[in-house]
């Protein structure tokens, strides 16, 4: 008789032979390891993914600290504090008394004062984080923006380097960083917030996490009245996606019902606040804020550009920046970018470029539009390392002045 070979134990346990490709289903014992294996697969991905943004976040925090050394500087000369210009002024004010004294209970009458206009995720953040953190609330939102801007900008990284590769993706976070109004991500205002939530939205309606995207564009719908841009992104692209595979797909579905649901339900809590359908636009009126078509921006254009012989800085600068917009946006429909893409840029401009109301402050309402700086970023991916660097040193330069002359010189709010 053939020897007999004897079955080894493990835990126990008789191990059992089965035909190559047979799989058994998992024990309850195997489970627990199942899950701890794929959070240990895990980490060395996020590492891996991290290691690979650094060069584009310290890029970003490179020109950043620019801007900021270069206000700093001009603040010491004009005897002015820094601290107030980041953290308490204009709109951060608007939402430090939100997080204080919460909103409005009626509509009121008078132009420019009712919260309401104000979104909520960013200064209920904020009191939720002053609450477990040292510091003041307007320390607190400070850091919640700065944080906020580095995560946005590791997402606008991932989309550049998604379409393009790595080089595109770094020139794409330098030019956002290098924006004329920039200083604002790195004030308490939700700009940061917002296009944290934008950018890895689209990223990942572009990567096919549709639960995902459906989850942060609901999140961007709560913190700025513009998150309807995202949300619109989200949910159309998702049923463009059913449409043409043609099929049944749940999450898809999911997230093109979950996208809008941070705006529709801020805005129809505003509405059941005030007792009125409409309780959210009229707040919106008696902040000068309703769709005329564009005749408003377009009379604004001409005045600054052609009637007014010495036209304020700041304001040619806004003007100029909703011009650039738009040529960029022809570009990026030219270089058929993604539809996802393409119809958050789109919806953006068109709300801004639209609206009847405060003209001034509309290139900070543009600064999430990041996508449209992807033809310049692709432009100088493929051009001489020589004009590249004169190129970034020009709109850093430039950047950080527009900055620190909008902060203080601008009389108004950025």
């Amino acid at each position: 008789m053939p020897p007999t070979t004897p079955k080894t134990t493990v835990g126990g346990h008789i191990p059992t032979t089965r035909p190559p490709g047979q799989t058994t289903a998992a024990t309850p014992t195997d489970r627990p390891r199942a899950a701890q294996a794929a959070r240990t697969a895990r980490a060395p991905r996020a590492r891996q993914a991290l290691r690979h943004a650094t060069p584009a976040l310290l890029s970003y925090l490179a020109v950043r600290t620019t801007s900021l050394l270069l206000l700093t500087v001009w603040a010491h000369h004009e005897h002015q504090p820094v601290w107030p210009i980041l953290a308490t002024q204009w709109d951060a004010d608007w939402y430090l008394g939100i997080a204080d004294h919460g909103y409005a209970h009626d509509l009121g009458a008078r132009y420019d004062a009712n919260n309401l206009a104000f979104f909520p995720l960013y200064p209920y953040l904020m009191k939720t984080v002053a609450v477990i953190t040292p510091g003041s609330r307007a320390s607190t939102g400070l850091a919640i923006a700065v944080v906020s801007s580095f995560i946005a900008a590791w997402g606008v990284f991932k989309v550049g380097d998604h379409l393009h590769g790595r080089r595109t993706g770094v020139l794409l976070t330098t030019l956002w960083a290098a924006l004329p109004v920039g200083l604002v991500q790195w004030m308490g205002y939700t700009e940061s917030l917002f296009t944290a939530c934008a950018a890895w939205s689209l990223y990942a309606v572009l990567t096919g996490r549709w639960l995902w995207a459906g989850t942060l564009a609901a999140c961007a719908g709560l913190t700025r009245p513009t998150g309807i841009a995202v949300a619109a992104a989200v949910s159309l692209t998702a049923l463009l996606t059913v449409v043409r595979h043609r099929r049944f797909e749940p999450r898809t579905l999911v997230a093109a019902v979950v996208a809008p649901l941070g705006w529709c339900g801020y805005v129809g809590w505003v509405g059941l606040r005030l007792g009125r359908w409409d309780g959210y636009f009229a707040v919106q009126r008696l902040w000068h804020n309703e769709l005329d078509g564009g005749r408003y921006t377009l009379r604004r254009m001409r005045e600054v550009l052609l009637n007014n012989p010495a036209p304020q800085l700041f304001l040619v600068t806004v003007t100029l920046t909703l011009l650039v917009a738009a040529v960029l946006f022809v570009l990026s429909v030219w270089d058929r970018q993604p539809f996802a893409l393409l119809v958050f840029t789109g919806v953006l401009l068109a709300i801004v470029l639209m609206s009847g109301g405060v003209y001034f402050p509309r290139a900070r309402f543009l600064l999430p539009a990041f996508p449209l700086l992807l033809p310049l970023a692709l432009h100088l991916s493929r051009a001489s390392a020589r004009h590249r660097v004169l190129m970034l040193t020009a709109a850093v330069t430039c950047g950080a002045y527009g900055s620190a002359y909008m902060a203080l010189v601008w009389p108004a709010a950025p």
